[in-house]
């Protein structure tokens, strides 16, 4: 069964990503396209003055000796000066590389070495983030500094800007825009290839879907706030669909401060995990006060895209009664975030909508979910090699309802998703775990969830063990509460996350004392967990871990 919306935005053959500036100069150069939250407000940068900076950071790169096709790392939260280097190397065709603030070194330094960069932007005060064994390759750059190189030319030098006319005109819309590291099955994350066309088609078919939320200009300029990170592709891909549609885009470093400013930016729409609306619904409701009145939220908000990961459908319910539209949609980097969202005159709770224009998504005898578009990469660096069939093989289970609308059901793929919308890689922390000698197996859990937990079963015959080296009763029960055994375990965790960023880390484990076994279910006759059984048999433990 497949569902189609034909048509869709394009990005002309012979122009980059940077044409969204184009597209802002001809609608109005004085209008506000995106503000920065300063130490008295927000400070507002027009059209023309985006224009301007973009272009002289492109100058300020081509400067320092970058070329088009190099790699440069992005190392920080979101800000305006992440969003305009961001835009001047796609003008001069450059390729970003994003890096999030909370990568481990050993993330960060596989992301810089794969990839190749020559450079990295970093925000000011992480400089020393970087691994200091790659800094000799790398040219470590301030990323601040870029954009006002008088306040802060760390790294810059005199600089001599160059012209980015003609690397400007050797853009195309085909030209590789960006690499985006995403996490695989394995220890070590895939770059994701996205085009300056796969990145444009996705933020332009999204504004042409959901053109209430744009259209309407009789009270005056579209507003939002970006709070996700733009080290994540659905954090760039609202950015992007903001400029595109002429809204006056604000930047928030995360999603508390994101929170924090709704009343006093007053946006109209917004786009956002479902781990920032329930922090938002936690706020209201300690505020009290009856449906239809929300303060926190600011009074022109109406519509919030939801996506990242799976929504609760009681919390879009709430916010319906607060006056807020929540639409559910679904994406992920391979489709540069967008691949169907729904509308708010058929929003269809439970269901991540229809497909956005351009895109055609299948369902295949297996149940994966499959997609076509102009949004859908190439393949994975070094070498992108699109599938074979021509589908984006998601590893995503879905259905189809008889008018089109995707509903999404489960997962082939070993990636849990939580509620923040960051992707965890189970199986590496789960190999580390079974190293200590204690541990006889361990499940992670994180899918729906706010943070990453585990639960470690022990090793019978260990724990007997350690129980008598440590003069304890040889009663495995007895010890699920000891603290010497729990600092022991504590130890497996850490070694555990040292593997992983902080957002993909173990806060909190659960000790069982009895194993995974296949007559119990817990595992497939080729000893594969059943994740879904174990939650379910230990589910006291695992709620346990979310008070």
């Amino acid at each position: 069964m497949t569902s189609t919306n034909p048509g869709g935005p394009d990005l002309p053959d012979d122009v980059g990503l940077a044409h969204l500036l184009d597209l802002g100069l001809a609608r109005d150069p004085d209008a506000v396209a995106l503000s920065r939250l300063g130490p008295d407000g927000w400070e507002d940068r027009t059209w023309a003055q985006l224009h301007d900076d973009v272009a002289a950071s492109a100058a300020r790169l081509l400067g320092r000796g970058l070329r088009p096709g190099d790699r440069v790392a992005i190392l920080g939260r979101t800000s305006y000066a992440w969003a305009v280097a961001d835009l001047a190397a796609a003008l001069v065709g450059l390729i970003t590389v994003p890096i999030f603030p909370t990568s481990s070194p050993a993330q960060m330094r596989h992301i810089l070495t794969d990839s190749g960069a020559t450079a990295c932007l970093a925000e000011d005060g992480r400089e020393g983030d970087v691994p200091g064994e790659v800094r000799g390759g790398v040219a470590l750059l301030s990323l601040d500094g870029l954009v006002e190189p008088d306040r802060d030319p760390g790294g810059w030098g005199a600089v001599e800007p160059a012209d980015p006319t003609a690397a400007r005109a050797a853009v195309r819309a085909s030209s590789v825009a960006s690499i985006v590291y995403t996490s695989g099955t394995t220890a070590l994350p895939k770059g994701c290839v996205l085009t300056h066309r796969n990145l444009f088609a996705a933020a332009a078919a999204v504004v042409e879907h959901c053109t209430e939320l744009f259209a309407d200009r009789d009270a005056g300029q579209p507003a939002t706030i970006v709070g996700l990170p733009l080290a994540h592709v659905f954090g760039r891909t609202v950015l992007q669909a903001g400029l595109y549609s002429g809204s006056r885009t604000a930047l928030a470093p995360g999603v508390p401060e994101m929170v924090g400013q709704l009343a006093a930016f007053e946006p109209t729409w917004l786009a956002v995990v479902p781990y920032a609306l329930e922090k938002l619904r936690k706020g209201i409701v300690a505020a009290g006060g009856p449906p239809g009145r929300h303060p926190m939220l600011g009074t022109a908000l109406r519509h919030v895209i939801c996506g990242g990961a799976r929504l609760d459908a009681p919390i879009a319910e709430f916010f319906a009664g607060h006056g807020v539209t929540v639409l559910q949609a679904y994406g992920l980097t391979e489709s540069a975030t967008a691949v169907s969202v729904n509308i708010p005159a058929t929003n269809r709770i439970g269901t991540v909508g229809r497909p956005v224009p351009g895109t055609t998504v299948a369902i295949a005898e297996d149940g994966e979910l499959l997609v076509r578009g102009r949004q859908v990469s190439p393949g994975y660096w070094p070498d992108p090699q699109p599938a074979e069939d021509g589908w984006l093989h998601t590893g995503d289970l879905a259905a189809l309802d008889p008018d089109g609308f995707l509903r999404i059901t489960g997962r082939r793929k070993e990636i849990l998703v939580t509620t923040g919308g960051k992707n965890v890689a189970p199986v590496p922390l789960e190999d580390r775990l079974r190293l200590h000698p204690l541990v006889a197996s361990a499940m992670v859990v994180a899918e729906g969830r706010p943070y990453v937990t585990a639960l470690l079963a022990l090793d019978h015959a260990a724990v007997l063990a350690w129980a008598r080296r440590h003069h304890r009763a040889a009663d495995p029960a007895s010890l699920v509460a000891d603290p010497e055994l729990r600092a022991e375990l504590t130890s497996a965790v850490d070694a555990a996350n040292e593997l992983v960023s902080r957002a993909e880390s173990i806060r909190r484990f659960a000790v069982l004392t009895e194993d995974f076994t296949v007559t119990a279910g817990h595992l497939t006759p080729t000893l594969k967990m059943r994740r879904d059984v174990i939650e379910d048999a230990f589910r006291a433990q695992v709620e346990g871990l979310y008070p």
